[in-house]
């Protein structure tokens, strides 16, 4: 169900339009828009999207300092910052010196699966997830370095894909850090509202 006001815009050729452009693209999305065909049907299931992807979920990580891995209150899931990792370790890199676009959104795209791991832990079946409210991406990047909302697309487009635009579509913010915990190259947190 679209959220409150968001009635008067075609969330599908929203979530269309910011594949291509990205998040940080301000510019109106006109409701004539043409939406990007979607990879799977909005009827297929969570786990069947996932599966379609050959994503297998992991169980969830244990934190790495005094924090939980998520908080549910009332519908609300608060998932803690989960690190981009490679071949189970921090995946370590800074983007602009160590490490171009694609790679970053590869890491953004690790993150998410992890991201939906804890998840999917925190509900017990992705179905019931209503919505994806927000992504905040911290990414690990020189002073010069301006793409980090490039980056995170990694993640934002992999939820778009297993959620489908109408749950998946989410608000978002994209930051340039100086370093990230252990030196990973990407940190992202998420909000859910769920059953």
């Amino acid at each position: 169900m679209p959220p409150p006001g968001a009635s008067d815009i075609d969330l599908a050729a929203f979530a269309g339009a910011m594949g291509s452009r990205g998040f940080g693209d301000t510019r109106r999305v006109a409701s004539t828009a043409s939406p990007a065909p979607l990879l799977f049907p909005m009827t297929t299931s969570v786990q069947a999207r996932l599966q379609a992807l050959n994503i297998t979920l992991p169980p969830v990580a244990v934190p790495a300092a005094a924090y939980v891995p998520f908080v549910r209150t009332g519908h609300l899931v608060f998932l803690s910052g989960h690190i981009a990792k490679k071949d189970g370790k921090p995946w370590v890199g800074q983007l602009g010196l160590t490490m171009g676009v694609e790679e970053g959104q590869a890491a953004a795209r690790a993150v998410a699966i992890d991201l939906m791991g804890t998840l999917q832990a925190a509900v017990g079946d992705l179905s019931k997830v209503r919505r994806i409210v927000k992504v905040m991406s911290l990414v690990n990047s020189t002073p010069t370095f301006t793409d980090q909302h490039l980056v995170t697309n990694g993640c934002s487009e992999l939820l778009g894909e297993v959620f489908g635009p109408q749950v998946g579509a989410h608000a978002r913010s994209a930051f340039g850090v100086a370093q990230i915990p252990m030196g990973a190259c990407v940190e992202i947190e998420l909000i859910a509202e769920v059953d």
